[in-house]
């Protein structure tokens, strides 16, 4: 028997339409798209940011020329281990790779040696940010913007709570709003989300901070979910602040880095150091600890030259919104998928339009309170890397844009050089075997075509070679011995990674280990590279957060091919000459452990075998902040008791119903645009005989498209089981 209309309304408890809310009042605020074409319009301010550092100008150009010095070295030694007297075609390839690929990591180098400086000095902070001491009073009203795309509606909630408590310790609880902002396209997930969102409401007895808005149409990925509350809520918020759907961040963190805006209005954007942190997979307590040892002297590097021209990572930055609204609208770029249509890493360009209209961009790298997580696998990485690639290589669309901060174009450079460097070492690694074939099989010819008493004799130089292999190698590895350095002057850091000795040894571990994927990494990227030049577009699927095991099937599939170019190349190298075979052993020996390394890295087993045995620990394991000891006793509540079929949910929960009709979109009007899975789901709902039957006929798309329609409920009532 079904559920009538009379029954829900009537209901004790139950939530009628006209009592409840899911939204504030809307308070539209104009977000016009860019013309990357025009000149920006500054409205008055100077493209000078005065919240600029003193003599920022000069430490860009210690930190570039240098890296521009050592490249020119590099490359000159180089030359002189080829062939002083001239190149081959071969030798030329390699210089040019060589100095490609040293301007990168020479680059990384110099930064990080900034950083060292910022940390031993305590930068990292500035706009009148302080760590410690009581926290300022808060005069604005703050967004929580949590975007959401079929993620784990109980994980994402747990994080709010933790969230929303910390800012109740604060007493400045009462400036923010939290909006869960879904795009989710499954209706299975869409319906738990509303009923883990009235269960927040309820649990909290706060409805007038918390609201809920799922958009029916996900036009634009994430940039255009923001971009569309913007739009209809902006207005009513001064500052907003960017979640990730991982995102936990401490009420201190949120308080302090919302009153600096307040403190400085020709701010745009302030963007804190994410931390990993919950990773229990080998893979996963790698990536954090490596974030937390080495991260820090990273961002450090970077804000402490980038200054007031920094980036935007996505999440976990306080924004501008009147900034942002004004001229963070992204268009459309020109041509097909995979290059054209809309920006998938809109964080870099969002940034470097605002800096572009005269907004400073800051980081404050020192201060703490700011967590995400890791994915736990590499086969996770490679599947949110695919994504990133599309989007970095996008950029390449955007670096002309008329008036940008020539920061902001090396910004979108770097991106595309991070999976550009791939393809680039790949490239070097085989021309290097082809000169050693080439100096074996091919003969010298001593003296060309010109008459003269001395031979010409092919100088390769195998002592500079080692010297030049061993420079570079010493300046790939260097940030990480600067990090540890650094540590040691932060006992409580070090004391919270296990001390001296065991961070030293933590660091070996995850040398060691990640030296053998990276070669892994190396060939992902560049089939990453390729597909996209081809043409294949990446689409949009959630990410993997838990430490579930990958198959071993799974992995198998998907990492045999490196194996077996493990091997050929083994093959190869083993061929020109044995010394090759050996020089080229760390990479070969990664390849052909492809499919153990991409089990082990997966393994929750080997990764708390490792915390036990005191290894890549992190202070967040050792000494658990207090926002994430709640996001995890968060995680330990009962999530609400919700069947997992959208339509079982509703067709059981008269008052989940009730708010789920009130929080359904206008009703179409003649002339909208046509929903064909709106229309074949509707047909389906009434010609179903029971609520088995609406089921098994319904697909997701078709579902969720009967679901956001009142005629789709009211049918769905009357069913019988």
């Amino acid at each position: 028997m079904g559920i009538s209309l009379d029954a829900i309304t009537d209901a004790p408890g139950v939530i009628s339409s006209a009592g409840f809310h899911a939204l504030p009042p809307e308070s539209p605020m104009p977000m016009e798209t860019q013309d990357l074409h025009a000149a920006p319009d500054l409205h008055g301010r100077e493209r000078v940011a005065p919240t600029e550092p003193p003599l920022v100008s000069l430490r860009r150009l210690a930190v570039i020329g240098t890296a521009l010095a050592l490249t020119i070295y590099g490359a000159y030694q180089t030359h002189l281990v080829l062939d002083a007297n001239g190149f081959s075609v071969l030798g030329v390839i390699m210089e040019v790779l060589f100095i490609l690929l040293f301007t990168w990591i020479a680059l990384a180098f110099t930064s990080s040696i900034a950083g060292f400086w910022s940390l031993m000095t305590r930068g990292g902070l500035g706009l009148g940010i302080h760590a410690d001491g009581p926290l300022p009073a808060l005069n604005t009203r703050v967004a929580l913007l949590m975007p959401t795309y079929n993620e784990d509606p109980h994980r994402v909630m747990a994080g709010l709570r933790a969230i929303y408590a910390s800012l109740q310790e604060t007493g400045r609880a009462d400036a923010f709003d939290i909006f869960i902002l879904s795009d989710t396209t499954n209706p299975d997930v869409w319906v738990t989300e509303e009923a883990a969102f009235l269960a927040l409401r309820r649990d909290t007895g706060d409805d007038r901070h918390i609201f809920y808005r799922r958009r029916a149409k996900n036009i634009e990925r994430k940039a255009g979910n923001v971009g569309e509350w913007v739009r209809r809520f902006g207005g009513a918020y001064p500052l907003m602040v960017t979640l990730d759907a991982d995102s936990v961040m401490d009420g201190r963190t949120l308080v302090q880095i919302a009153t600096a805006m307040e403190r400085n209005p020709q701010v745009g954007l302030i963007q804190t150091l994410p931390i990993i942190a919950g990773g229990t997979t080998l893979f996963a307590r790698m990536q954090q600890f490596a974030g937390r040892v080495y991260g820090p002297l990273i961002a450090h590097g970077i804000a402490w030259w980038h200054g007031a021209a920094s980036n935007y990572w996505g999440h976990n930055a306080v924004i501008r919104t009147a900034a942002f609204a004004e001229q963070a609208g992204l268009p459309h770029l020109p041509g097909r998928k995979p290059f054209g249509g809309h920006i998938l890493s809109h964080d870099f360009v969002e940034a470097a339009l605002m800096r572009r209209g005269g907004w400073a961009i800051h980081m404050v790298p020192a201060l703490l309170g700011s967590y995400e997580e890791s994915p736990p696998s590499l086969t996770d990485v490679a599947i949110r890397d695919r994504r990133w690639c599309q989007g970095n290589l996008q950029h390449y669309k955007v670096i002309p844009t008329k008036g940008l901060h020539w920061l902001s174009r090396m910004h979108m450079m770097i991106g595309i050089g991070a999976y550009v460097t791939s393809p680039l070492w790949l490239v070097f690694l085989l021309v290097g075997i082809l000169i050693s074939l080439q100096a074996r099989f091919v003969r010298p010819e001593y003296f060309g075509d010109t008459k003269t008493l001395y031979p010409h004799w092919p100088q390769v130089d195998p002592v500079r070679a080692k010297y030049v292999f061993i420079a570079t190698m010493a300046i790939l590895l260097a940030p990480k011995l600067f990090a540890y350095i650094a540590l040691l002057f932060n006992r409580t850091t070090l004391k919270g990674c296990g001390g001296a000795i065991r961070t030293a040894c933590s660091i070996l571990v995850e040398t060691l280990i990640g030296g053998l994927i990276a070669p892994i990494a190396m060939l992902i990227q560049t089939g990453g590279v390729i597909s996209i030049l081809s043409g294949q577009d990446s689409g949009w699927n959630a990410q993997r957060r838990d430490d579930g095991g990958v198959p071993f099937s799974v992995i198998v599939k998907g990492y045999w091919r490196y194996t077996l170019f493990g091997l050929i190349l083994g093959t190869a190298a083993w061929a020109v000459s044995i010394s090759l075979f050996l020089w080229m052993t760390p990479v070969l020996l990664g390849l052909v452990l492809a499919i153990p390394l991409a089990a082990l890295t997966a393994s929750r087993d080997a990764g708390q075998a490792l915390r036990r045995a005191g290894l890549l620990l992190v202070p967040e394991e050792t000494q658990t902040p207090d926002v994430l000891l709640k996001a995890a006793a968060a995680m330990q509540i009962p999530a609400p008791n919700c069947p997992e079929d959208a339509l079982e949910a509703l067709y059981s929960d008269p008052a989940l119903l009730a708010a789920h009709r009130a929080m359904l979109p206008p009703p179409r009007k003649p002339g909208d645009p046509i929903d064909a899975d709106r229309l074949v789901g509707l047909l389906k709902l009434q010609e179903a005989r029971s609520l088995t039957d609406a089921e098994a006929a319904l697909t997701p798309k078709e579902k969720a498209a009967a679901l956001g329609d009142a005629t789709g409920l009211d049918r769905l009532v009357t069913l019988p089981r």
